[in-house]
């Protein structure tokens, strides 16, 4: 018994230190946001918006990793950029670095060896610095054509020693800058599926009707009786069938316009396809993205949609699932 008291009130300390940790972060963003230096960021955005070349990010141990991750949200939201390891930098790699890139160095503390050594050569080459870091008078500031400052008071770490508020600051800054880029350049969704074309949201922005659309497209004429519609609708597994009147469209029937005449007409088995039948059904043109397509569907509150051609003739049709 005293055991399992004992286990139940370790894991309530680990739970409040878990919550102490994300409190004292958050407070540390927000804390960030009040005090940013606006002309620094001003010249920091200024110099990445005006580059000629790459953005690259250089940062050592976990500064590395966070700038490895700023690097690849920069190139994916339209500003070109890459990664370098500043001990190899030094090594050879400062040959993958021309007068036209801006470096963003990170480092908490200003005065990371590894980080330091690239300056002469980048101040050479005639490379503009932004450096990220929490102290303002540091080598690395002194240095830099911009310093963003992280004023951060301590690390969320009990020994104060583990990067955790830096990284945090700093990943928050290099998401920042990144918005702020996509608010100048008007980064649109179809712009971020370019360099996504992968992905979901990819396939969604990039596929158009054609590339997914179903050729089958079951059909019956203006004065179909209803066992001539009930075949077609049941062949076609489509859920519709198109109604055309001297080979043009002239309306939909569906699943729900069936039920819905068969429930007021009790002489429904006499009906014909105009009697049943939908007029002027939603279309899209066959070059429409699929995104477009989905938006409208929703809109409309419909699962599938006509695709026609330049004559405005029914060539396809697209659903929700689709």
């Amino acid at each position: 018994m005293d055991f399992n008291l004992k286990t139940e009130t370790e894991e309530q300390t680990l739970i409040d230190s878990v919550r102490n940790t994300l409190t004292e972060q958050g407070d540390a963003l927000r804390h960030l946001a009040e005090v940013i230096d606006a002309n620094e960021y001003s010249t920091a955005l200024s110099l990445m918006m005006n580059c000629k070349g790459h953005v690259i990010v250089s940062g050592m141990g976990k500064s590395g990793h966070v700038g490895r991750k700023m690097s690849a949200t920069l190139a994916s939201t339209g500003t070109p950029s890459f990664f370098i390891h500043p001990a190899e930098a030094f090594h050879g790699d400062l040959g993958m670095i021309t007068p036209y890139d801006v470096l963003i160095l990170i480092s908490a503390s200003g005065e990371t060896d590894e980080v330091l050594k690239l300056v002469p050569s980048l101040k050479n080459f005639g490379n503009k610095i932004i450096a990220i870091t929490n102290n303002a008078n540091s080598t690395l500031a002194k240095h830099a054509d911009a310093t963003l400052e992280l004023h951060m008071a301590n690390e969320t770490c009990p020994n104060n020693l583990a990067p955790t508020t830096s990284t945090t600051l700093t990943m928050a800054i290099g998401d920042a800058l990144a918005i702020a880029l996509i608010h100048k350049r008007h980064f649109k969704p179809d712009d971020f599926a370019r360099y996504h074309p992968g992905g979901s949201l990819g396939r969604r922005l990039l596929t158009r009707v054609a590339d997914v659309m179903q050729v089958h497209v079951p059909n019956v004429d203006i004065n179909a009786t209803f066992r001539q519609i009930i075949q077609e609708l049941t062949s076609g597994c489509q859920g519709m069938v198109v109604v055309k009147e001297n080979g043009k469209l002239a309306g939909i029937i569906t699943d729900g316009d069936l039920r819905r005449y068969m429930e007021k007409c009790e002489d429904f088995v006499n009906g014909t396809a105009q009697s049943m039948m939908t007029r002027n059904p939603i279309t899209m043109p066959l070059d429409s993205m699929i995104i477009d397509a989905e938006e409208k569907m929703t809109k409309h509150r419909i699962s599938t949609l006509l695709i026609t051609d330049s004559t405005q003739d029914v060539i396809g049709l697209v659903r929700i699932f689709d």
